[in-house]
């Protein structure tokens, strides 16, 4: 059962006891990431991220990394389009110490200026990395050509020109504006009682941020199409459709399409692209959800002579689905599939504590397994299908990386 506690500043508090293991995992969620920025501010979210290990007022990076070697624990963090998340796992003899240096690190890191040089030039690699994967990559420029200028279409790692501007100022105020009480979540899942819960809270519990409530505009879904032309062995390509935000009644009805689709190695993309016609070594389908969007997103990639033939593959799958809809075994199949990712997550602690750490920062609420199970029974050939129909026949964005740049022939 998870405990739910709320300070008196607003911070929440999660915790989920597990008495048959002997860790704990820790995450401080926060509830900003590239989608808070702006232009000037792109990758900041994620800049800030990395200068967290970067040294406290009593503590180097060394020191900082020490700590959890030195009780074979582990730590680490991760920015994403609207959260941000520190977290590590330890034996649950050290939950004590693990909260101690990640508070540390949240509320004393320094922003040395020159370990604020050394950390640009580690990002910068970071990026360029990025460039280098086109696989990568063609994902990013997807959130542009579907959401435009909104912020969700900024990447996350931001670019070269914007983060040599960031100053250890331009963290603290960003930090001001958006870690604030109100917008943080500790979640805790393991061997600990509610008694830690205390613990946390003489940390968290009388910290103050800025006032102002932080504010989101829906972005609007734009069909763009964005070529890059790069010296590549394959073509990489994406198709986007407007999905679902996080939380909808239809969410399990989409993750049983999105399974059927392009989510597995049974699934329709897998077996007709890559097994039966030998088009590509990777072809796969995911859905991502956010506050109040959604986006799907198709990628596959393949030589360049066999694009059109990838691309026609693809719309043929989805006219397929559109139409018929899915069988009584891909329905039965991929609900008991999701019965067992679910039952298989819950032997780990650091599953759990991510699952109630984001269900508490983006919902504000928890289903029971019981209620999950629920609702993944209800999902039926009728609701698929329908949903099938809304997002497929709906407008379509794309990004494209290849040596030509261009466009599959049915769509020049």
């Amino acid at each position: 059962m998870v405990v739910k506690h709320t300070c008196k500043n607003g911070l929440r508090i999660v915790l989920e006891n597990i008495p048959t293991v002997r860790s704990v995992a820790l995450g401080i969620w926060i509830g900003t990431g590239s989608r808070n920025e702006t232009k000037e501010l792109n990758g900041v979210s994620h800049f800030l991220e990395h200068m967290f290990f970067k040294g406290t007022k009593t503590r180097s990076a060394r020191e900082i990394a020490e700590s959890f070697d030195r009780i074979g624990g582990q730590v680490n963090a991760f920015t994403s389009k609207e959260y941000t998340c520190f977290y590590a796992k330890v034996l649950d003899d050290h939950a004590n110490k693990a909260l101690d240096v990640l508070a540390d690190m949240f509320f004393n890191s320094v922003f040395d200026e020159e370990e604020l040089k050394r950390e640009k030039n580690v990002v910068l690699e970071e990026i360029k990395m990025y460039e280098d994967t086109p696989d990568d990559i063609v994902h990013d420029l997807l959130g542009k050509a579907s959401y435009g200028n909104h912020a969700l279409g900024y990447p996350i790692l931001g670019e070269e020109e914007m983060l040599n501007t960031f100053t250890g100022d331009t963290l603290r105020n960003y930090m001001k504006e958006t870690y604030i009480p109100e917008n943080v979540v500790v979640s805790v899942a393991g061997n600990v009682d509610e008694s830690f819960i205390k613990k946390i809270e003489e940390y968290f519990g009388t910290f103050e941020g800025g006032k102002d409530e932080i504010s989101y505009k829906a972005p609007e879904f734009h069909g763009e199409r964005i070529l890059r032309q790069k010296d590549t062995e394959q073509v990489h390509l994406c198709l986007g459709y407007n999905g679902l935000p996080i939380g909808h009644r239809d969410t399990y009805n989409l993750i049983v399409l999105n399974n059927v689709l392009g989510g597995s190695m049974s699934s329709r993309l897998f077996q007709e692209v890559r097994e039966k016609r030998g088009l590509a070594y990777s072809i796969f389908s995911y859905h991502s959800s956010f506050r109040d969007s959604g986006l799907l997103t198709i990628y596959g990639g393949t030589g360049g002579h066999q694009l059109d033939v990838l691309y026609e593959t693809i719309q043929d799958t989805l006219n397929d689905i559109k139409e018929n809809g899915i069988t009584d075994k891909e329905l039965e199949n991929s609900k008991e599939q999701l019965k067992g990712n679910l039952m298989l997550s819950l032997e780990s602690t650091n599953s759990r504590m991510s699952r109630n750490g984001k269900n508490e920062l983006m919902l504000r609420k928890h289903r029971s397994l019981d209620d999950i199970i629920q609702a993944v029974d209800e999902v039926n050939h009728k609701k698929v299908l329908q949903l099938a129909g809304d997002i497929f026949g709906g407008t379509t964005s794309l990004s494209l990386i290849g040596p030509k740049g261009e466009l599959p022939k049915a769509l020049q």
